[in-house]
């Protein structure tokens, strides 16, 4: 029998087709839905964004005002999902953790799972809920109920400081969003239609890409960036330390990704906010000093890495704007998925439109013609 052909992890292997973004790797291109990310991110609302990626289409202001009521509606979490919520913060669990935890208990709300539209808007209205519900009761604080009047950027960020958020938070939070909502066919959006593809429902499906997001090979470094500007920021040698930390064997985190060969386009549009945000800010001399810690940086992967085109990627520039706009840098992952959430429900919903169930092979590389052998013979 000839050896069939593998693909490592899947790597460049097409399993089907999607109308809801196409990345280029090779020119460093992310369309969302038709839009160069460049032109959405920075423009429009994250609740334009999503109706875009349900509806394959921009909705009129009259559209969009009932679809942002329909979210606003949405909200509240019930009784039973603030206890959980409060079990985990007792028991200290990670911020993933308890997101994972809200995301399945949504199931518990009278017809859940029974119809993908609902359960979309359910998942998204609640996530930075959970989020910021989960965060405050982690520090001893009671968490703080939506404010129905606030777009879905301004009262997560409501919902984590009690105060009334300030625009250019808001805008720049609203940017981010957008630009992560969704990115072509990744682990957890992967993850999300395999169980979809079973016709399980969308609820099981998102906590199953919330698993996949918690993974610091997926959603985890813009934390560990954050972790490294600062450091930088105190030796105060951004030379040095990259320097260091590259001949010490260890990656420099925000540089590189597994598609983009050239600068993730994410990054640049990330740059662009954070540039606006920090115009004004007391702590532009961080902005500053992420700029030069990226030249450095990309000058110094091709001095070590000369075969690579080795960029700074999404998370990078995710570190430095979520941490302006006043985001926990514990909570850079579970942000994260309150803008996937909305990529991983259209996945789904396009999955279960012309379902086939997702079922890959695997080469068996184990032993052969085994006899057995009692357990007494042993």
């Amino acid at each position: 029998m000839p050896e069939e052909s593998m693909a490592r992890g899947l790597e460049g292997v097409v399993v089907g087709e999607t109308r809801l973004s196409r990345v280029d790797g090779e020119a460093g291109e992310l369309t969302i839905a038709g839009f160069p990310v460049e032109a959405l991110a920075p423009n429009a609302s994250f609740e334009e964004t999503l109706f875009l990626l349900y509806e394959d289409r921009l909705p009129d202001a009259g559209e969009l005002e009932a679809f942002e009521d329909r979210l606003a509606e949405r909200r509240a979490l019930p009784a039973a999902t603030l206890d959980l919520l409060r079990a985990a913060a007792e028991t200290e669990q990670g911020p993933m953790d308890a997101l994972r935890m809200g995301a399945a208990s949504a199931g518990m709300a009278r017809g859940a799972g029974e119809n993908p539209e609902a359960d979309s808007l359910l998942l998204v209205s609640q996530f930075p809920t959970i989020v910021a519900a989960y965060w405050r009761l982690r520090n001893g604080e009671e968490p703080v109920q939506p404010r129905a009047d606030l777009d879905h950027a301004a009262n997560y960020l409501y919902m984590l400081t009690g105060e009334g958020p300030d625009q250019a938070a808001v805008r720049g939070l609203e940017t981010y969003l957008n630009t992560v909502a969704d990115h072509g066919l990744n682990a957890s959006t992967f993850t999300a239609r395999t169980i979809v593809s079973t016709e399980s429902d969308v609820l099981s499906a998102v906590t199953g890409a919330v698993g996949a997001l918690k993974g610091p090979l997926h959603g985890g470094a813009p934390g560990p960036v954050l972790d490294m500007l600062h450091e930088i920021e105190e030796a105060g040698d951004p030379e040095a330390v990259l320097r260091r930390t590259l001949e010490a064997g260890e990656r420099l985190m925000g540089f590189g990704h597994r598609v983009y060969r050239v600068r993730d386009p994410r990054a640049a549009v990330l740059s662009g906010s954070a540039e606006r945000f920090y115009a004004d800010a007391d702590d532009r001399a961080f902005l500053e000093l992420a700029s030069e810690v990226e030249s450095v940086g990309v000058d110094l992967l091709a001095e070590h890495r000369p075969e690579l085109s080795l960029q700074t990627n999404v998370e990078f520039y995710t570190a430095v704007l979520l941490n302006g706009v006043g985001v926990p840098r514990e909570l850079f992952t579970p942000t994260f998925g309150v803008a996937r959430v909305g990529g991983w429900t259209a996945h789904c919903r396009e999955q279960l439109a012309d379902n086939r169930l997702i079922r890959p092979r695997s080469r068996y590389v184990g032993a052969e013609g085994r006899a057995w052998t009692p357990v007494e013979d042993r």
